[in-house]
This record gives structure tokens, sequence and C-alpha cells, in this order.
């Protein structure tokens, strides 16, 4: 009797963790050999993800590399992953953007900013991964200035802290951030959460009481789900759904918090926003379904507009 597949699911993912190229390759055949020959079913769901994985290995063969340490913006948003070396930030990267990129366990194993884009609620935002900050980073040390530079640019931060590893590390690259002037939205991923003891989260919560933690480990889909989540909550944007005639409703557009009708208009094109009057509005922003408000109405998070011209 073959075990749980959400157990299964998860020794998966532990065995790839550092894995990378025709390593990672050797490792999915064997797990293919080893799972039950089922068609139908969890267990063929699991075959597929595994089948679907050693393709876009083939693909992504070789490490994500970067010529210059500058990072060129891309999507809705830029969020970085910052913290200690050695804090799972590439396990992470890799597991929020399913791109394969190089992870080790040992220090500095990451070079340069690693730049990827992942969809979260619905909008593409780019993750980048901030190398190992550490002490003196503001003299330049460990190339800290470049790296703040990058860092400067960003909308958010995501730092990162090994749930049972020693947080004096994460306190120095903090201070280096403040020292930088630093002052972004931000949030505390706990890494490495189904090997940490249970009382190490509540010690970490201690010891940065400012920030909200979120407990995540690379092989459990709902904890990343809700590190999403609260990424896109230091995006500062809404999601605006666009409604046609029919019902039909496209992928959201994101737009500033405090966004009105008009804004929402001039996204999809400069010269709409001329010749809108106003919108039906389906959402958290309507008195009631398909409102009909105006040019300066204010829309709210999960709202689905329907311009009208």
């Amino acid at each position: 009797m073959p075990m749980p597949h959400r157990t299964q699911m998860q020794l998966i993912k532990r065995r790839l963790i550092g894995k990378e190229g025709s390593q990672r390759i050797r490792e999915l055949r064997a797990i293919l050999d080893e799972l039950p020959g089922y068609r139908n079913g969890p267990y063929a769901d699991i075959r597929k993800w595994v089948l679907d994985q050693i393709d876009e290995t083939r693909v992504r063969s070789r490490a994500v590399q970067r010529d210059s340490i500058a990072v060129t913006r891309e999507g809705a948003a830029q969020i970085a992953l910052v913290g200690p070396p050695n804090a799972g930030k590439s396990s992470l990267l890799d597991a929020l953007s399913h791109i394969q990129i190089k992870i080790g366990d040992y220090a500095f194993t990451t070079l340069r900013p690693v730049p990827t884009l992942t969809r979260i609620e619905g909008i593409l935002v780019q993750l980048v991964e901030i190398p190992g900050l550490i002490a003196g980073a503001n003299e330049d040390r460990g190339g800290g200035r470049a790296l703040l530079g990058v860092l400067r640019n960003a909308d958010g931060i995501v730092y990162c802290q090994a749930m049972d590893a020693p947080f004096d590390a994460l306190r120095d690259v903090r201070n280096e951030v403040d020292a930088a002037g630093i002052d972004h939205p931000a949030i505390l991923a706990a890494t490495k959460a189904d090997e940490a003891r249970p009382e190490s989260l509540e010690r970490l919560q201690a010891a940065f009481p400012d920030l909200p933690v979120f407990p995540v480990s690379i092989i459990d889909d709902e904890s990343l789900d809700r590190l999403k989540a609260a990424i896109w909550s230091l995006t500062g944007l809404h999601r605006i759904f666009l409604r046609r005639p029919g019902d039909d409703t496209t992928d959201p557009i994101a737009v500033p918090a405090g966004a009105t009708i008009a804004d929402v208009a001039r996204s999809i094109h400069k010269d709409f926003a001329i010749t809108c009057r106003g919108a039906r509005v389906w959402g958290p922003s309507a008195r009631f379904d398909g409102q009909q408000v105006g040019r300066d109405h204010v829309v709210s998070d999960g709202d689905a507009v329907e311009v009208l011209t």
C-alpha cells in the first residue's frame, strides 16, 4: 500500500532540494521509477508533475546568471528577498517562481542579484534575490553598496531567516538596510519551517516584533500560498478585473491604491481615459452589483469594472 500522496509529494520535494541540472534529472527519474504506475487519481497527478519537472529541468539545465549587478524592473512590482548568507533565499525563490537557480548548503552560493517573474494574485510580480548581506555592507564589505543600491529600487522586502538558526546575522542585515536609509514595507519569511523546533517561531517573533512573521517550507504549498498573499500586500497595488458586456472577465490588471475609474481606463490605453465617462462596478467598492459610477469613483482590490465610453 503506497503512503498518502500528500506525504509522498513532500518527500519528493525534499529529495530535490539543492539539486540542479543533470543531478536533478537523475533524481527525478529515480523518483519516477519508484512511483506506483497508477493511471488515475493523486498518484497519476504526481507522475505527471515529475515528468513536467524533467522537461522543465532540461530547458533550465544551467544556473541562472547575470553579467551585471543591475536589475531591470519587470512586472507590476519588484520585491526583494533579503537576508544573511544561507538563509534559504535561493530555495524560496525557486519554490515561489519555479525557476531553477544555483542552490547550496553553504554561504555565498549566490553572488549576484537573481531576478525572476512570478504570478501572484493573477499579477506578474518580479522577485529579486539579494545575495547575502553582511555587517559592513554600507562600507562596501562583500560588495554591499551595489547590493543595497539594487534593494533601494525595490517596492518591498521579504527578510529571510532560517527558523532554527541564530538571528544575530539578520539583525546585522537590518542594521545595514536602516543605515542605508531604505525604508520599504517588509515581512519576515521564517524559512525551513518543516525542520524547526516548535518554540523557534515564538523566539523569532519576539526577536523581531515589528515584522509580520510567516513560517514557510518549500515543500508545503499552503505555507507558500500564505507567503505569496503577504508578498502581494507589500506591493501596495490593487487587482482590477476588466469586465466586458456578456459577463466575460479578463485577467486582472494592477493599479495603485486610491486609483479611480479614470486611472483604470488610462491603464488600458491613454486615449481610453479621455473617452471614459464612468463604469459599472462589481465588487468591494460597489454598493450593489453592477453599480454605475463616475470617473472619480475610487476602486478597491478585487473589483470587476466595465468601463463606459
